[in-house]
């Protein structure tokens, strides 16, 4: 009687976790968090690990004083650089279409189509969640409405929207949590305060292109762009340099702490003369920088207020595309020594390639480049971090002496054998196999922890959780690996074929082709076949970036 009992409690309880486990799944929207449920599921910690050296109670403020401390270093090691000016310095571009002096009121109409767009995300600075908002939109619009209107016809930004919540993050779960300097601020705005910004974005975007003041090759926050286009390129010309014999050098440049050191003086100058925002758009946007706080919160607790002097806020709309209009005459110094690059956010990678024959004078350009770079990112307030530079060495010659490394700064950075650039592995041979074994190294770990859950989950559940968290990462910028030895492409399809398995709980004997039919999978070769045709497509249709456009 008592094993009866036992097995009917047994099944009764797995069959709660299964309609619990398939219901979460269900109801999960993205890929975050179904990376979070699956955590939750196996019973892992996700929050973020705290130093333990100090009271819990003094934790917010001391978080608060080491970010704000953070920038005021690297300022100040900014103003101690002494540099002297390029004899051959390029002059920034002056503003000569229509100027944007005013935005123009927005209709009720279009902040409830603008809302509909945001993340429902509430900030403790929040008077009601945002979920509640958005329930009462209809009540609520016209009030968002007038508050909008007034912000933008007055050319100011509404003061109490000006503080932000700081939440420390670990940097990488492996890192020790006891050193500050492992942690980055991670901010939280008001929503009303985002949904200002979004709406002025809009009114930014459409006077930016109107009268074509984006740099061709800065790839982070525009529509059509993505770190895939921007691989897509810089690979493809290293491709091809590789191909007609030459060699290349390709150096991935770090800024610290690039968004919180920006100088709202000089970005204030430049959004004027080169951008042609004036007169009340440059109210606006003075108001929007000026007189800003942080407060850190920790468990609750929150620390003082801190007052921010430069930098634009991070977690808000419309600071990383300042960021981006700031840095955009970086892109006409490094152009002016013959030097290909492409940027993405704070992310700058330049290369050029020669004649194995001419190598020491490829080295000596590259430094000459990085040598200008260094004088602007200072004079802009901006530091460029030299030991973390990563330069590759691409392609070799027999019986030719290469350099061994690149002056950068104060440091000689030797060539590296492999670099992560945007999330991908490139080496010096351009075969990807880093990135491939790191990928399915990966791509093994989500199927053993979906696996650990399987019994309770139905086919459907199974299959959203593999596409999330397994074939999103084997589709990230799958492209690059046209052309990759079928070696390589066969791990790949390993894995495409244990996840089918998983879901249909096939032996491993099974034959793979009758499951990949009927998950309608394409395999791995044609998964990238897909990806290059509609690249391509895009590019035919107008709607590619011009960088990839200009190639066909």
């Amino acid at each position: 009687i008592m094993n009866s009992i036992k097995h009917k409690i047994s099944r009764l309880v797995s069959d709660a976790k299964s309609t619990f486990y398939n219901f979460k799944v269900s109801t999960s929207s993205t890929v975050k968090e179904l990376y979070r449920l699956t955590n939750n599921l196996l019973g892992k910690c996700t929050s973020t690990p705290l130093p333990s050296v100090y009271p819990t109670n003094q934790l917010p403020q001391v978080f608060s004083d080491f970010f704000v401390n953070k920038v005021r270093q690297i300022r100040d090691s900014i103003d101690r650089q002494v540099v002297h000016p390029s004899s051959h310095s390029v002059s920034e571009r002056r503003f000569s279409g229509t100027p944007l002096c005013g935005f123009e009121t927005v209709t009720q109409e279009a902040v409830l189509k603008c809302m509909k767009k945001m993340s429902p995300k509430t900030c403790v600075l929040d008077p009601i969640p945002t979920s509640l908002l958005f329930e009462c939109s209809d009540q609520v619009v016209p009030l968002l409405t007038t508050i909008v209107n007034q912000s933008l016809a007055t050319g100011i930004f509404p003061s109490c929207m000006k503080s932000a919540v700081v939440k420390p993050l670990l940097k990488k779960p492996s890192l020790d949590p006891n050193v500050l300097k492992h942690f980055r601020p991670v901010s939280n705005l008001p929503f009303v305060s985002k949904l200002i910004e979004k709406l002025v974005l809009d009114q930014l975007f459409r006077h930016l292109d109107h009268n074509n003041l984006w740099h061709t090759f800065q790839s982070a926050y525009r529509p059509k762009h993505s770190t895939e286009t921007a691989l897509l390129r810089v690979l493809n010309d290293l491709l091809t340099a590789s191909d007609s014999g030459s060699i290349s050098i390709l150096t991935l440049l770090d800024l610290s702490a690039a968004f919180d050191t920006i100088d709202h003086s000089i970005l204030l100058t430049r959004l004027d003369s080169t951008f042609g925002i004036r007169d009340l758009a440059l109210s606006f946007f003075r108001s929007y920088l000026q007189d800003r706080t942080q407060v850190v919160t920790v468990n609750g607790i929150k620390s003082s207020p801190s007052l921010l002097t430069c930098g634009v806020p991070q977690g808000s709309v419309l600071g990383p595309i300042l960021f981006i209009l700031y840095t955009q005459p970086l892109s006409d110094v490094i152009s002016h020594h013959s030097v290909s690059h492409h940027m993405f956010a704070d992310d700058t990678e330049l290369y050029k390639s020669d004649s194995p024959s001419e190598a020491f004078t490829l080295s000596r350009t590259i430094e000459a480049c990085i040598s200008d770079v260094k004088v602007w990112v200072v004079q802009n307030k901006l530091q460029l971090n030299d030991d973390k530079t990563e330069i590759l060495l691409i392609g070799s010659a027999p019986g030719i002496d290469l350099p061994s490394s690149v002056r950068v700064g104060q440091s000689d950075i030797s060539f590296s054998s492999a670099a992560r650039n945007l999330g991908v592995i490139f080496d010096s041979e351009l075969a990807l196999k880093e990135q491939v074994n790191k990928l399915c190294q990966l791509a093994y770990l989500e199927i053993r922890r979906i696996g650990s859950i399987r019994q309770y989950l139905s086919v459907e559940a199974t299959k959203t959780l593999v596409s999330s968290l397994v074939l999103s990462r084997l589709d990230y910028c799958n492209a690059l690996l046209a052309g990759c030895p079928q070696v390589l492409l066969d791990k790949i399809q390993r894995v495409i074929n244990c996840s089918a398995r998983l879901i249909y709980k096939a032996s491993k004997s099974a034959h793979i082709t009758p499951l990949l039919f009927d998950l309608h999978w394409l395999p791995i070769s044609s998964r990238i076949q897909y990806k290059i045709a509609l690249t391509c497509f895009h590019i035919i249709s107008g709607t590619a970036p011009p960088y990839l456009s200009e190639l066909l």
